[in-house]
């Protein structure tokens, strides 16, 4: 199905409420939260308007919308009052993290209050299986405490400076998803969420019945807190290997991904985009790259199939901090590096399928300048096709290309739900009757 690639919508289902209900619930909210738990500031209100859809040149040209005052609960026990208060006022609520996304998700489209989370950090409980936490706790602390355990998390975002409940709500896959898949296929033990309604309690969820809320961007409920799988912690070794031809790099990516055990991390970048990386002397200028989280195990077997296929082991690191560092450079960040090196002149579209390694001339060709960063996933590769941004009609036009050529396409440059729609759509009705959690996303 072809996801539309430029933001468009409808403005139904637009909440009916004034200025004079934003003051009467900036007044409820001073005995629930305290003067500190709320700002009408011009600086606060602008921080909540801003997510990273300035990667896009389609969103960043566009008024997606400004918040009418924000909220920031510091116990997760007052969010149900402060739910209530919202929908007995009519005004929309917007949840939020730390703004890392990047398809204006969390970016309130018609004001309202935008109810900030990120100082809701505490770790609960941890576990040989899974890690309990409030949603504003970062993934990256979520990591580190699960080490410290002798644990890992199944996944955690590139942004490792993300939250909890943010990843849930909006995230779809990251490190350790060549073994799990995406984070709604396992991923979520058991959440707490609050829902857009009159009588509004933290409802508690397990298994099956937490799955239906996430990847939701907060329309059909509010997370408050999650249980998230963990696992027995590997012996991890970053790996990075250079190619003469980013052809070579590619097809070797994809072999090193069937090695037993499997990589956590496998990203592939041509020339231009290593250029473009932050400096390190394993990222050789004027060289492709294949950057790896490998078990220690299969270093030798990995590193003796890139050698054979033409590249050159750079530099093998231990220690998890290193695996850090090299999962910031997967997924958007090769992207955002190469916009802050030429700054607007490139665009990137979503794209997956094995046509990205079978086919990457054709692949790259569809858009001026193109550029593929590389991703082995689960059972398929995916990634992010920079080119040279001209116009919105020129990204539509691409997106027919790219299917011709046997590669999905999923467009950064949206901000509505477009992931299993009409589900969530029929979810959040009976969630949020009022519709008043995250108005706006739909087509």
């Amino acid at each position: 199905m072809t996801a539309p690639v430029v933001a468009i919508g409808t403005d139904d289902g637009r909440p009916a409420f004034g200025q004079e209900d934003v003051d009467a619930l900036a007044d409820d909210l001073l005995a629930i939260v305290g003067p500190r738990g709320i700002s009408t500031l011009p600086r606060a209100l602008q921080r909540a308007a801003v997510d990273g859809s300035g990667m896009s040149p389609i969103l960043s040209a566009q008024d997606l919308g400004r918040p009418d005052l924000v909220c920031y609960p510091r116990t997760v026990d007052v969010i149900p009052a402060v739910v209530r208060a919202a929908v007995a006022r009519g005004v929309p609520i917007t949840t939020r993290g730390k703004g890392t996304g990047n398809y204006g998700q969390v970016i309130p489209r018609f004001g309202g209050m935008v109810l900030d989370m990120t100082s809701l950090t505490e770790i609960h409980s941890i576990s040989d299986r899974a890690i309990t936490a409030q949603p504003g706790a970062r993934m990256i602390n979520l990591e580190q405490r699960a080490w410290a355990n002798g644990s890992q998390l199944w996944m955690y975002p590139s942004t490792v400076q993300s939250t909890l409940g943010g990843f849930l709500a909006g995230g779809s896959a990251g490190t350790g998803t060549i073994v799990h898949g995406r984070n709604h296929q396992g991923f979520v033990e058991a959440l707490d969420v609050v829902y857009g309604t009159d009588d509004a309690e933290i409802i508690h969820l397990e298994g099956d019945d937490a799955q239906p809320f996430v990847h939701t961007y907060g329309v059909a409920g509010i997370i408050v807190g999650a249980s998230v799988r963990a696992e027995p912690l590997q012996d991890w070794r970053s790996v990075y290997v250079s190619f003469s031809s980013h052809h070579d790099a590619f097809q070797a990516a994809l072999a090193v991904s069937a090695i037993e055990p499997k990589p956590r991390l496998l990203s592939a970048d041509g020339p231009l985009i290593v250029n473009a990386l932050p400096a390190d002397p394993a990222l050789v200028h004027g060289r492709a790259s294949v950057r790896g989280i490998l078990d220690a195990r299969a270093v030798d077997e990995a590193n003796d199939l890139l050698v054979s296929a033409g590249g050159r082991v750079e530099a093998v690191r231990e220690g998890g901090a290193e695996t850090i560092k090299l999962s910031t450079l997967s997924y958007n960040h090769p992207t955002w590096w190469l916009q802050k090196a030429q700054p607007d002149k490139w665009f990137h579209m979503e794209c997956r399928g094995n046509a990205l390694v079978t086919r990457l001339d054709e692949v790259e060709e569809v858009y001026e300048g193109g550029n593929l960063h590389l991703e082995v996933g689960h059972q398929t590769m995916s990634g992010m096709l920079n080119g040279i941004y001209r116009s919105p009609e020129q990204v539509i036009e691409g997106v027919g290309r790219l299917q011709e050529l046997g590669v999905g396409v999923h467009s950064p440059h949206q901000w509505y739900v477009d992931l299993d729609a009409e589900r969530v759509r029929a979810l959040a009705s009976t969630t949020d009757p009022k519709g008043l959690l995250n108005p706006g996303r739909w087509m």
